[in-house]
């Protein structure tokens, strides 16, 4: 009796692996998870994925709100736009779009939380994937070492060891399975690494829309200043007076044509004294240069003709006004010849600006300069510092109701102004 059991050992031990191997197989499917599904072995890992699928919906339903509330606020402010211009109208469109404003303010705040919560998810999408390449790896362990012990024992032996021929080919079917057992957990783990390849790039692209939906979080609360600027500036400057908010408008639009007529006039009569030899060489060198920045590059706080600026009843904004700090320094767009420098010498809200003329039948504007670095007649290389930007109410060369610190851009072709951003890089 005691010559048979050897037999019966290695009868039963293909059964006994391919058992394990079964149990291996089956836990590896259990966590193949889908990001932020539940799923698992780790109770606290369910838990955070529970409370940040919860998190989301709440934060997600609270965005559609404050959506709708913007939309309302939107409404309101065409409406009055389509009334009456007068000092209480335009006191109730600058409510109306401080409102919006801050309702655009608290989404955006909701939108940064739900990306950081996404961010998050994907985190413990990584955290699962390192867990399950960590385990196929060591099932393919454990199958490659039952493969090798087997390969050390020749197909006779292994006939020798088993009591019949249907023994010896269950024990070749066993060692059949391993082997496609084990081409299928190396798929699965090519598949697993190149899920976590995938999450690596996409946490990589979610932790960039979040830097960007920061820097619009700040631009909107610059936006929110600026408005409540111009409401401040209004009502101090008509004293809630609608006679004297008619006399600021007509003084505004008089500045504005005067300022346009000058332009225009400028523009003609420099080109024509720019024909000698020695300018018009200057200028034929340049030609092949494109616009750049004047400031460095910023978020746009009013564009050309824009249909939400301020005093468009007045007069179409001809320019780009450009987020800029007080007395940033100012570059000349392109070389040219400085056609005129506009100050304020005395710091009594006089409209200051600069004219250059380029090739091409461009010029460029630089409005509500809070100093100036050039003299007329002078010929400025692109890049070149050319002043200093204003806008701040109250300072040298802001002018009247100006909307807070920037750059008032213009690209004027032939004298008639056209939008810089499809001349600018």
């Amino acid at each position: 009796m005691p010559a048979y059991r050897p037999k019966l050992v290695y009868f039963f031990y293909p059964f006994l692996i391919g058992s394990l191997f079964l149990v291996f197989f089956a836990a590896s499917n259990a966590y193949q998870l889908p990001i932020l599904e539940i799923g698992g072995e780790d109770d606290a890992e369910n838990n955070s994925i529970t409370e940040l699928n919860q998190d989301l919906k709440t934060r997600r339903e609270a965005v559609d709100a404050l959506k709708l509330q913007a939309e309302e606020y939107r409404g309101k402010v065409i409406a009055h736009r389509n009334e009456a211009f007068t000092l209480k109208n335009q006191l109730l469109i600058l409510d109306a779009q401080i409102a919006k404003i801050s309702v655009e303010i608290q989404t955006k705040e909701q939108e940064i939380e739900i990306t950081k919560l996404d961010i998050r998810g994907i985190e413990l999408r990584i955290e699962q994937l390192k867990k399950i390449i960590g385990r196929q790896k060591e099932r393919i362990a454990d199958i490659l070492r039952i493969v090798y012990q087997n390969q050390e024992k020749s197909e006779l032996e292994i006939l020798l060891l088993n009591d019949s021929l249907s023994d010896f080919f269950n024990h070749a079917q066993y060692i059949e399975n391993l082997h496609d057992g084990l081409h299928k957990q190396l798929i699965e783990l090519k598949s697993a690494n190149e899920e976590l390849e995938s999450e690596e790039v996409s946490i990589k692209a979610k932790q960039d829309a979040l830097e960007r939906q920061k820097k619009s979080f700040e631009d909107q609360q610059y936006g929110l200043k600026d408005q409540e600027r111009v409401k401040t500036q209004l009502l101090e400057e008509t004293r809630e007076s609608e006679n004297t908010f008619r006399t600021l408008l007509q003084e505004l639009k008089s500045q504005e044509e005067s300022v346009n007529e000058e332009i225009i006039l400028l523009e003609k009569t420099i080109r024509k004294k720019l024909e000698d030899e020695d300018a018009a060489k200057k200028l034929e060198q340049a030609k092949g240069e494109l616009l750049s920045w004047p400031v460095p590059k910023n978020t746009i706080t009013a564009y050309f003709h824009d249909p939400s600026y301020p005093y468009r009843y007045v007069f179409e904004h001809p320019a780009i006004d450009i987020r800029a700090p007080h007395r940033t320094t100012v570059a000349a767009s392109a070389s040219g010849y400085v056609a005129k420098t506009r100050k304020d010498p005395n710091c009594d809200g006089r409209y200051s600006y600069i004219m250059i003329i380029h090739a091409n039948g461009l010029s460029t504007v630089y409005g509500h300069v809070n100093e100036i670095d050039v003299e007329e007649g002078r010929f400025v290389l692109q890049g070149q510092a050319i002043g200093r930007s204003g806008g701040m109410p109250g300072t040298c060369g802001s002018g009247r109701l100006t909307t807070g610190p920037h750059m008032h851009f213009e690209v004027r072709l032939n004298g008639i102004p056209v939008d810089p951003l499809l001349y600018l890089p």
